[in-house]
Formats: structure tokens, C-alpha cells, sequence
């Protein structure tokens, strides 16, 4: 199973709170998991219909912004508070779409459980069988680096990933979005998988 607390990061941390140079090197560890994120509430529910990019560029702005405030101390604590601007500002973004002006709180709150939950399937789902009380207890940190390996696979694997595990589709539905024959989408999912685990250090 992948580290979940790669070496070096909490120092990261640490040093953010004297120097933009570190905090935008902590930043670019959460690209990959944050762009997923996003990916996923947009898929859910524009159908792709804005860049996750430009959204995670919003929330870099937001965190930094907001840096001085935040008081936690550990990856999992500054994921999470990251989980949570991406909420803001998809929610922020939704409302600019739709053209809404007020604030819905139960649309941030259902952002919010759906970040969360993506964030946490995203290790419960792909991670190997076996896995320890205490690797369970780093689902979240896990995310993270299961998001970097995701990043390093070929396009259409990722997406056949993200589509099967986050977005939770049957196979026929992910065939229709990806256009192709379901067999070949189950086919290039064992594919993804297989180059998935490799990429986690789990072997073929």
C-alpha cells in the first residue's frame, strides 16, 4: 500500500506559513486530487460542461488568500480545508452558471458531503484488498497519492476509472459517455486497473 504521508510534506507545511515559494510547492501536491474532485461534481452534474482546471486555479487563489487563517498542522487537516474551499467555489460557480444570486446552504452542504465522499471512494475503492485498520484510517491522505497515479495514466484509462469507481456508472452508461461497445470498455477498464495498481507500486 502507497505511504500515505509522503516524507518531507508536514515540514512543507510548516514552512508555507513563512514563504509563497513553499506554499506554492504545497499547493502542487494537491493538483492532481483536486482537479479529480472537481472533475467528478462537474461530470455529475454539468456533464463536463466547465474546465476542473479553472476551478482548482480559483481555489489555489481562495487558499492562498486565506492561509493565515488556517490553524491546522497535518496533511489531512490541510486536505480537508481544501475539500472544503473546492465546495465554496463550485458552489459559487453553480450559482453563476444557473444564474442564481442567493445562497443555497443545502447545495454547499451537499458539495461539500460529495467532495468528501468522492475523496474517501477514491482510496476505498481502489485500494488492494487487505487493507490495515491504520492504512483505513489514511483513506484521505491515500486519496491523494491514488489522484497522482491517476494523473500519470493514459487518458481514456483515467477516465474509464473515474467514470466506473467515482462517478459510480454502470458499464453501459460509461460506454455511451466514452463512446464505445461495452465490451471494449470492460475491456480498458482490467486495463486501467492493471496499469492502476502498477503505478501504486502493488505489482501487476
Amino acid at each position: 500500500m502507497i505511504d500515505p504521508s509522503p516524507d518531507g510534506l508536514d515540514e512543507l507545511l510548516h514552512d508555507a506559513r513563512t514563504g509563497d515559494e513553499a506554499f506554492g510547492r504545497l499547493l502542487d501536491r494537491y493538483v492532481n486530487y483536486l482537479t479529480l474532485l472537481a472533475r467528478v461534481e462537474i461530470g455529475r452534474r454539468l456533464q463536463g460542461k466547465l474546465d476542473p482546471a479553472d476551478l482548482v486555479q480559483d481555489v489555489f487563489l481562495e487558499a492562498h488568500r486565506h492561509f493565515p487563517a488556517f490553524r491546522g498542522t497535518t496533511e489531512p487537516e490541510f486536505a480537508a480545508w481544501l475539500r472544503q474551499i473546492l465546495s465554496g467555489v463550485l458552489g459559487n460557480t453553480l450559482r453563476r452558471y444557473f444564474g442564481t444570486q442567493a445562497r443555497d446552504p443545502r447545495l454547499e452542504q451537499d458539495l461539500r458531503a460529495g467532495i468528501d465522499r468522492s475523496s474517501c471512494m477514491l482510496a476505498e475503492r481502489l485500494a488492494a484488498p487487505g487493507t490495515s485498520p491504520s492504512e483505513a484510517a489514511s483513506r484521505r491522505e491515500q486519496a491523494v497519492l491514488f489522484a497522482d497515479a491517476l494523473g500519470r495514466l493514459p487518458a481514456d484509462y483515467r477516465e474509464v476509472i473515474v467514470l466506473r469507481h467515482l462517478e459510480a456508472l454502470p458499464f453501459a452508461a460509461v460506454a455511451e459517455r466514452m463512446g464505445r461497445s461495452v465490451d471494449s470498455v470492460e475491456k480498458l477498464w482490467l486495463r486501467a486497473l492493471a496499469r492502476l495498481r502498477v503505478e501504486v507500486g502493488g505489482g501487476p
